[in-house]
C-alpha cells in the first residue's frame, strides 16, 4: 500500500507502517510539496496543521482513502472529497479524551492562578498573600459545542460537583433528554450558557458560522469575573475583543490552546497578561492518546488492505 503521512503521528506506529507498506512522510508540508509527494499515493494520513486542498488531492489520481488522525475537518476540502467519492475516516475519540482533560486542567490552572504563582516563585517572589483562588465545586460550567469533547468536559465537571450546561446546533428534545439522563448535562440555548457560566469552555468546529462567534457582544453578556477556555479552533474567539474584556476586568482569566495566528514566531496579543494561559495547540498531544490513534489507524489500514473496510465501524 502506498501511503503519505502528512502529519506527525505516534513514531513507533510510523516505523511499523514503514515496515509493512510504502510510506512517505511529509509532516506539515506546504501545498507544492504535498502535491509532489502524493502523486502515486492511495492513502493519506493527516492531522491539523496541514492543509489538504482540492489541488493536493487532484494531484493523486490513485488516492482512495483519507484518514484524519483526530476530529476536526476544517483543514480539508470536504466538497472535493464528496465530489470525487473519496473515503474519509476520522479518529476522534482518543484525541477527545486528551482535549477534555486539558480543558479541565486549564480551568483548575485559571481558578487557582497556578501558572502566575509558579512564574513569581521562580523569580523569588513568595506571593502567597496575593494569590486569590476559586473553587470549581458549585460553579456553573458552560459548554459551547457539547459534542464528543464538550460532553466529556461536562461529565468531568459533574464529578467535581459543578452545574454543567451545554448547547449544540440542531438540538432535539430526545438529545437533551439523553444528555441529562446519561451525563447530567442540562442542554439549553447559547444565550443561557453564555450568561450563566462561571467557566465557559468552547468546543465547536471551525466553519463560517463559528468564526468570531465569541466576541464583544458575548463577553458583555457573560458574568463579571467569569473564565474563558478555548480548545476549539483559532478564530472562533475574537482575540482583540477578549483582550479588551480581560483588561477591563470583565473576565477574570482565559486559557487558549488554539489561536488566530499559530506557528513559530507568532506572539499572541494576550501574551503579556498574567491571568492568561497560552499553549501551542497541544490539546490532543498526550502520548497515550496518540498511541491509541496509531493503533486505530493500523486497524483501518488492515481492513482497507483486506477489502473489508467499513468506515462506520471505525468512528466510535
Amino acid at each position: 500500500m502506498r501511503i503519505l503521512i502528512a502529519s506527525s503521528i505516534d513514531p513507533k506506529k510510523v516505523e511499523q507502517l514503514k515496515q509493512q507498506h510504502d510510506v512517505i512522510c511529509a509532516f506539515n508540508a506546504k501545498e507544492d510539496v504535498l502535491k509532489s509527494q502524493i502523486k502515486d499515493r492511495e492513502v493519506l494520513i493527516f492531522r491539523s496543521g496541514v492543509t489538504i486542498s482540492a489541488a493536493v488531492m487532484e494531484s493523486a489520481p490513485e488516492l482512495k482513502l483519507l484518514v484524519r488522525a483526530g476530529s476536526g475537518t476544517d483543514n480539508i476540502d470536504l466538497d472535493y472529497v464528496e465530489k470525487r467519492g473519496l473515503t474519509l475516516i476520522r479518529v476522534p475519540q482518543p484525541g477527545a479524551k486528551a482535549v477534555a482533560e486539558m480543558a479541565f486542567g486549564m480551568m483548575i490552572g485559571l481558578a487557582r492562578n497556578i501558572v502566575h504563582a509558579d512564574s513569581l516563585l521562580r523569580r523569588g517572589r513568595w506571593a502567597k498573600s496575593e494569590m486569590t483562588g476559586y473553587l470549581l465545586n458549585g460553579k456553573t460550567l458552560g459548554i459551547v459545542g457539547c459534542g464528543n469533547i464538550g460532553t466529556r468536559v461536562g461529565r468531568m465537571g459533574v464529578v467535581w460537583e459543578m452545574n454543567a450546561i451545554g448547547c449544540v446546533d440542531h438540538l432535539t428534545p430526545a438529545r437533551a433528554e439523553d444528555q441529562m439522563a446519561h451525563n447530567h448535562i442540562r442542554f439549553t440555548d447559547f444565550e443561557e450558557v453564555v450568561t450563566k457560566a462561571d467557566f465557559l469552555s468552547i468546543h465547536v468546529p471551525k466553519k463560517p458560522s463559528t468564526l468570531n462567534m465569541i466576541n464583544k457582544s458575548v463577553f458583555d453578556k457573560m458574568k463579571d469575573g467569569a473564565f474563558l477556555i478555548n480548545l476549539a479552533r483559532g478564530g472562533v474567539v475574537n482575540e482583540q475583543d477578549l483582550l479588551a474584556a480581560l483588561k477591563s476586568g470583565k473576565l477574570r482569566g482565559a486559557a487558549l490552546d488554539v489561536h488566530e495566528n499559530e506557528g513559530e514566531g507568532k506572539i499572541s496579543p494576550l501574551a503579556d497578561l498574567p491571568n492568561v494561559i497560552l499553549t501551542p495547540h497541544i490539546g490532543a498531544q498526550a502520548v497515550d492518546a496518540q498511541r491509541e490513534i496509531g493503533e486505530r489507524i493500523q486497524r483501518i489500514l488492515d481492513d482497507y488492505s483486506a477489502g473489508t473496510l467499513n468506515p462506520q465501524a471505525h468512528v466510535a
